[in-house]
């Protein structure tokens, strides 16, 4: 059994984990960690787990926690794992963190996007980028991964074939995204409460999201040059999912088929990556509470524009069940162990 402990297990992903885990036949949780919650039975935080998890919350003590575990998860805010990590703790234990602090390359963006020092910049180049469908082999020799964030990972599992495969144009990508309030995580905030979010949809961090460098990194790897994207995110009155609709100019015309074919190429064995059938447009709701991203698109032969359409479920494949599946790959396990769960409807 594998030995997992999670430092931020109180918050939603963090719970997601933990739900997760528990239909783990090769995971075994010894670690509860929360800030706000020492010492507090975990199943009096999440009412959910009553009966199932009768452990109490405990510190979150990184150095301690390495000798007890073989994997840690870090579901908590940016900075607090770059302040924890040092060679004494990964020579002892693999870490996901699905914090954003080691998924981007250059520390000045880090900095400049996120607004903290980086504590521990000597471990970004060594950290893997844990977007599995791209990056499985060097996830597999890790012992730090970057868990990816929720936006970009939608965003750039709908875009990367077309852009690696040369068809589109890299600075005409424009990326308008909807995620469900989870996104913005369990602490109480006004923007958050219910009388600000039902019967509401808006735009935030126009022109200025965090997850903004994330995509146009990954997407600049796809396209073999530096890109900039437009990328606006929306918060819509629902508990999960993110939909992502992009749009890009095409550097030639093509057709339909020539378009599936290259989805099919990256995806067609990929179990976790859906692409549906012609005409059907992903919707959230058919992917929620799975590790499942549906992906499609339509070619707009009129502006000669191809329109790149992605949904998940923001607290699995955009964080917790991904993390999930990045530890299968450390371990060598089946990558879909612990998440084959069917989608939840209604």
């Amino acid at each position: 059994m594998i030995k997992v402990g999670i430092i931020g297990a109180t918050g939603y992903a963090g719970q997601e984990l933990v739900r997760i885990l528990l239909q783990h036949k090769k995971a075994e949780i010894v670690w509860y960690g929360s800030k706000t919650y020492i010492d507090k039975k975990y199943y009096e935080v999440y009412q959910n787990m009553f009966q199932l998890v009768d452990a109490d919350c405990m510190a979150d003590n990184m150095e301690e926690l390495a000798d007890k575990a073989d994997v840690i998860f870090t579901a908590t805010p940016q900075g607090l794992c770059a302040s924890l990590i040092n060679e004494e703790v990964l020579s002892k234990v693999r870490v996901v963190d699905l914090s954003a602090d080691f998924r981007m390359k250059d520390i000045n963006i880090y900095e400049e996007w996120y607004g903290i020092e980086h504590k521990s910049p000597d471990y970004i180049k060594e950290a893997v980028y844990g977007l599995c469908e791209i990056n499985r082999e060097k996830i597999k020799k890790a012992r730090l991964v970057a868990n990816p964030g929720c936006y970009p990972t939608c965003s750039t599992l709908a875009i990367y074939p077309l852009l690696k495969e040369g068809l589109l144009e890299p600075n005409s990508i424009i990326i308008d995204a909807k995620s469900g309030t989870s996104g913005a995580g369990r602490s109480p905030k006004v923007n958050n409460l219910y009388c600000e979010i039902n019967e509401n949809i808006k735009a935030y961090g126009v022109a200025s999201h965090r997850h903004t460098p994330e995509i146009e990194e990954q997407l600049s790897y796809a396209a073999g040059e530096n890109l900039y994207v437009n990328f606006t995110p929306h918060m819509v009155p629902m508990n999960r999912g993110i939909l992502v609709t992009a749009y890009g100019n095409l550097k030639k015309q093509v057709t339909y088929e020539e378009v599936k074919a290259i989805y099919d190429k990256y995806y067609k064995k990929e179990y976790f990556i859906r692409v549906l059938d012609k005409g059907i447009c992903p919707e959230t709701r058919w992917v929620e509470g799975s590790n499942f991203v549906d992906i499609n698109f339509c070619i707009d032969k009129r502006t000669n524009r191809i329109i790149m359409m992605g949904a998940m479920d923001n607290l699995v494949k955009g964080a917790a069940g991904q993390a999930v599946q990045n530890m299968n790959l450390l371990f060598g396990l089946k990558e879909t162990e612990g998440l084959q769960a069917v989608p939840m409807f209604p």
